[in-house]
C-alpha cells in the first residue's frame, strides 16, 4: 500500500498566532475553550472540536484552510479537516 501526501500541505505556511492567547472567537465572546488550534494557511487561533463553539472547523470549512496543528504545550502533531486525518 502507498501513502500519498495530502494535498492541502501545499496551503501551510510559516504562520505566527494570531490571538496567542486563545481563541480568536471565544475571546470577542467571553467564551470558553478546551484546546487550541493554528490554522497553518493564517494564524487563526481557534477552538478545538471538544470545546463548546468549535471555532478551529468552523473557521476550516468558511475560509478553505484545512490544514491546523494543536496549540497545546506538549503536542506536536497536525491535522488536515478535509480528510479527517493527521498529517
Amino acid at each position: 500500500m502507498t501513502l500519498h501526501a495530502d494535498p492541502h500541505l501545499a496551503l501551510v505556511k510559516p504562520v505566527q498566532p494570531l490571538t496567542p492567547e486563545g481563541c480568536q472567537e471565544c475571546l470577542q465572546l467571553g467564551s470558553p475553550w478546551v484546546h487550541l488550534r493554528l490554522c497553518l494557511t493564517c494564524g487563526h487561533v481557534g477552538c478545538c472540536d471538544s470545546s463548546p463553539n468549535k471555532h478551529a472547523r468552523g473557521h476550516a470549512a468558511a475560509d478553505g484552510h484545512p490544514i491546523v496543528e494543536s496549540l497545546e504545550p506538549g503536542e506536536e502533531w497536525r491535522w488536515c479537516y478535509v480528510h479527517e486525518a493527521f498529517v
